[in-house]
C-alpha cells in the first residue's frame, strides 16, 4: 500500500501493535509521528527502526484534553500536516466487580474511559478540524473483540471499546461529507510484549485455542488491517468495524 507523502500520527506507538502500525505506514512511504506517553526510550527505538525519513517522536498523556489538542498540533508541526490519525493508545486495568473495593473500581473506570474513549474523542475532534481544512483525511481506531464479548475482569475496558466503536460510526457519518474516512479494527489477543507473560504461562494454550488457527495474532497482521483502512479506494467502507480475532469470537 502506497502512503508516500502522507503524514500519519500513531498513538501508543512505542511498542506492540502501535509500533507495528508505525512500521507499516513508514514502509509504505509515509512520514510518521510516533506517540508515547511515558516510555521515551521505547519510542526513540521505534523511531530509529522506521524505514525512510521525515519521522518524529511526540509525547502526550491522551487522558488530558489539553494534551490531546497539543498532540495534534505537535504532530502536524513536526510532519508538516496530518493526513491520517490512528488511535491505538489504550490501557487494560483488571477490576473484577466482586474483588476490588469501591475506590479502586472508581479509579479503574475513570482512568480507562479517559484514556480509551474520551482521549480518542478529543483527538478525533482536533484532527478532524485540520482534515476538513485540508480537504479530507483518514481516522482509524483500534478497538477490541472485548467490545462485543464482554470483559468480566475489566468491564471498563469492554465498555470503553464498545463506546469507541459507536464513536467511530458517529464520526463516520458526521465527517463523510467532508472527505474524512473513519474505520475501526477490533483485534483479539495479539503477541505483544504486554501479553508475553500471559501467553507464555499456564493460560497460554487455552488462549491460543480460542482461535481455530490455534494461535494469536502477530502485531504486523493488525497493522496491515489498519493500513488497509487508511489506503485509497475503500471509501465506501467508512463506519466499518473489522474483526481481526482469528475467528475466536464471531458475530452476525
Amino acid at each position: 500500500m502506497d502512503f508516500h507523502g502522507k503524514k500519519v500520527l500513531v498513538t501508543g506507538a512505542s511498542r506492540g501493535i502501535g509500533r507495528a502500525i508505525a512500521q507499516e505506514f513508514a514502509a509504505g512511504g509515509a512520514h510518521v509521528a510516533v506517540h508515547y506517553c511515558s516510555n521515551q526510550q521505547a519510542a526513540e527505538k521505534t523511531l530509529a527502526d522506521l524505514p525512510g525519513a521525515g519521522h518524529a517522536v511526540v509525547q502526550a498523556d491522551v487522558a488530558g484534553a489539553d494534551a490531546c489538542r497539543g498532540l495534534i498540533d505537535d504532530a502536524a508541526e513536526a510532519l508538516g500536516g496530518l493526513d491520517v490519525l490512528v488511535n491505538n493508545a489504550g490501557i487494560y486495568d483488571l477490576h473484577n466487580v466482586l474483588e476490588v473495593d469501591y475506590a479502586d473500581w472508581q479509579q479503574a473506570w475513570q482512568s480507562t474511559l479517559a484514556t480509551n474513549l474520551i482521549g480518542p474523542a478529543n483527538l478525533m475532534y482536533c484532527a478532524s478540524r485540520r482534515m476538513v481544512e485540508n480537504g479530507g483525511g483518514k481516522i482509524i481506531n483500534v478497538s477490541s473483540r472485548g467490545a462485543f464479548r464482554g470483559e468480566p475482569d475489566a468491564s471498563a475496558y469492554g465498555a470503553s471499546k464498545a463506546g469507541l466503536n459507536s464513536l467511530s460510526q458517529s464520526f463516520a457519518k458526521a465527517l463523510a461529507p467532508h472527505g474524512i474516512f473513519v474505520g475501526v479494527v477490533a483485534p483479539g489477543f495479539v503477541a505483544t510484549e504486554m501479553a508475553a507473560d500471559l501467553l507464555g504461562g499456564s493460560e497460554g494454550d487455552g488462549i491460543r485455542a480460542q482461535s481455530p488457527l490455534n494461535r494469536v495474532a502477530e502485531p504486523s497482521e493488525i497493522a496491515r488491517a489498519v493500513a488497509f483502512l487508511a489506503s485509497e479506494g475503500i471509501g465506501y467502507l467508512t463506519g466499518c468495524v473489522i474483526d481481526a480475532n482469528g475467528a475466536s469470537y464471531l458475530r452476525t
